[in-house]
């Protein structure tokens, strides 16, 4: 069953105002941010969010152990699915994301990314693991909270890809809380909305028109019971991470493991 679609001129209507809320954030990072606290660049960032999803008219339905703001030093482990995912994520709580080194050479998107602070990964050094695991380290440590998709990329939503689990390391070692959280784009019959996906060689043109294509496609959130990190070994939490939201999406486990280290490739 595929989604109801929108017309051209409602396309067009929902692009233009994509283009004044970016420029609107791209005035409040230039001019606003330098001049106010961390605290109250997270809050106008996650109501920047929250617009955005409003702007393409895109239903969060957020379930589960919802996370209140006083959250700290947490690391929220998710699938990964579209570029929606971040803006849905932080809508609900502002949090840092680990995000692919290309992402910040995208024309404003990258430069909105780098001051909400994404933590930016060059995927052919492999020093750069060290240099990103210790920045997760340090936020986690200053209190912030992380987003990571542990499979390094994006998929269409009806398979889970195995866990990359350098960066879980981080939370280890300053006792931060694992929270586990699965996300689906479900059609009204219930089967994955796989036209949303932003995976393999879709552009971001291309995903965006999609998305604007729809009526008002809808993200489930579910946050599963966070996890604490003491005493545990990363390989084991990322099998038990994995398997919940395995569990959650209703999603076949493969036969291999699906557990590897390295660092993944995050923002897909």
């Amino acid at each position: 069953m595929s989604a109801s679609q929108t017309s051209l001129p409602i396309r067009l209507f929902r692009l233009a105002r994509i283009a004044l809320l970016i420029a609107q954030g791209l005035l409040t990072a230039a001019l606003v941010f330098p001049l106010i606290t961390p605290a109250t660049r997270g809050r106008l960032a996650q109501r920047w969010s929250v617009r955005l999803l409003e702007v393409l008219n895109i239903n969060v339905k957020v379930c589960g152990a919802i996370p209140n703001h006083a959250v700290q030093r947490t690391m929220f482990i998710a699938n990964h699915i579209s570029w929606i995912d971040i803006w849905a994520l932080y809508g609900v709580h502002p949090m840092h994301f680990i995000g692919k080194a290309e992402i910040r050479a995208w024309p404003l998107v990258g430069w909105l990314a780098e001051k909400g602070g994404t933590l930016f990964i060059e995927r052919s050094r492999r020093r750069d693991i060290v240099r990103v695991a210790q920045a997760a380290t340090q936020a986690l440590r200053n209190g912030d909270c992380l987003g990571f998709f542990p499979e390094g990329t994006t998929t269409d939503g009806t398979d889970l890809l195995p866990f990359k689990t350098s960066l879980l390391q981080s939370a280890i070692d300053t006792g931060a809380v694992l929270w586990p959280l699965a996300i689906r784009y479900p059609l009204p019959d219930g089967s994955p909305n796989t036209a949303i996906a932003y995976w393999a060689d879709i552009t971001m043109m291309q995903s965006l028109r999609e998305v604007l294509k729809q009526r008002q496609p809808v993200i489930e959130l579910h946050f599963c019971p966070p996890l604490p990190t003491a005493g545990r070994e990363r390989r084991e939490l990322a099998q038990e991470v994995r398997q919940i939201i395995s569990a959650l999406l209703n999603l076949p486990p493969r036969t291999a493991p699906g557990i590897a280290d390295g660092l993944p490739d995050a923002t897909r």
